[in-house]
Formats: structure tokens, C-alpha cells, sequence
């Protein structure tokens, strides 16, 4: 049976460990979730574990703005007190306060 925790809360912002990119936790995994195929593009030596959280991402960077797939072994707290820009924010949550933002949703 899995125990883990979730390290990062929904509403969350955070960043990635190597790439230049951050975003607003919106969903969280146990474990990996995903396709093998997605799982099998990332190269041998990067890729993470599949027994920890993985975290659904309202993502930006310098040029766009995407959904990211990001295990918790690749994320930090993002500590800038800067909101994240992207433009589904709205669609999922209210107010940013603290480096977070309030769900519109209740969780289970």
C-alpha cells in the first residue's frame, strides 16, 4: 500500500529542479500515471522514479504557457511571491496569496 505524502499542496506554486520553468500545482498522482511512451522519451540517466508523487502543472516559461507532468523529485517551492501568468488560472482558482492560489473546488 502507498503512504507517501504529497510534498506541494494544490494551488501551489513551484518550480523545476533543472529547467527554467514554473507553475501552479492543480492535481497530484501517488505514483507515476502516465504512458510508458511518455515515461520511455525521457533519457535513461534523467528519469525519475515512478514510486513517488507526480504533480499536474498549469506551466510557464519565457515563451509559452503548457500543462507539465512533473515528479516531486524534480520540484522546489517557489519562494519569488510572483504569480504565475497562466490563462487557466481563472478557470481553477481564486485569489493568490502567500505563493499560493485558492481553489475554486473542494478537495476529498
Amino acid at each position: 500500500m502507498h503512504t507517501q505524502r504529497a510534498k506541494y499542496k494544490l494551488g501551489q506554486v513551484v518550480r523545476h529542479r533543472r529547467h527554467p520553468f514554473r507553475g501552479v500545482v492543480f492535481d497530484v498522482d501517488p505514483e507515476f500515471s502516465n504512458t510508458d511512451e511518455w515515461y520511455e522519451s525521457i533519457p535513461e540517466e534523467s528519469r525519475p522514479a515512478k514510486e513517488q508523487p507526480f504533480y499536474h502543472l498549469l506551466a510557464e516559461n519565457d515563451q509559452s504557457f503548457y500543462v507539465a507532468y512533473v515528479s516531486e523529485q524534480n520540484l522546489v517551492a517557489d519562494y519569488s511571491g510572483e504569480p504565475v501568468d497562466h490563462p487557466d488560472i481563472p478557470d481553477l482558482f481564486g485569489q493568490f496569496n502567500d505563493g499560493s492560489y485558492e481553489p475554486h473546488f473542494q478537495m476529498n
